[in-house]
């Protein structure tokens, strides 16, 4: 069992900075540090761990998926706080916007296929190697990703 642990904490060190520069670019820096240590400890407590192949892969991928909840929660949250807030008042949108608030915009998985392409450097393969997709899915993701921050930064 201490080479489990011993295994997990090496694979912590080796990867936390990395995952968590790639869960910044998903939910921003105030849960990124949440997000790769509830990603990390979901995956070594996972049955499917041991037969785990390629680690940094999962791991990826394990921060996207809990990328993906933590979106739905804050989006849930956010929806209740603005009924709540917005009762009887009506305010103007605010219409600035910057790169941030438009990659938020974006799906989980464009937002990560776009960090991993031009903040991470990678090219498409190595991508779908990460995400566990096809190549096709990473250059559609891609392009939706770039379509719709196109549309969305023309709109403001």
């Amino acid at each position: 069992m201490m080479t489990a642990v011993a295994d997990a904490n090496e694979l912590y060190r080796r990867h936390a900075d990395e995952l968590t520069r790639y869960a910044t670019a998903l939910v921003g820096p105030t849960d990124a540090p949440d997000v790769v240590v509830d990603a990390m400890m979901s995956a070594f407590g996972s049955p499917a761990w041991a037969g785990v192949q390629h680690p940094r892969a999962y791991l990826y991928r394990a921060v996207l998926h809990r990328a993906q909840s933590v979106r739905r929660s804050d989006a849930r949250r956010s929806a209740r706080e603005a009924r709540v807030a917005t009762r009887g008042v009506s305010a103007p949108a605010d219409p600035s916007i910057d790169a941030q608030r438009a990659l938020a915009e974006l799906s989980a998985q464009q937002r990560a296929v776009v960090y991993l392409t031009y903040w991470d450097d990678l090219t498409p393969a190595q991508v779908a190697d990460l995400l566990d997709v096809s190549e096709g899915t990473v250059r559609k993701q891609l392009a939706r990703g770039r379509e719709q921050l196109r549309r969305i930064l023309d709109e403001r």
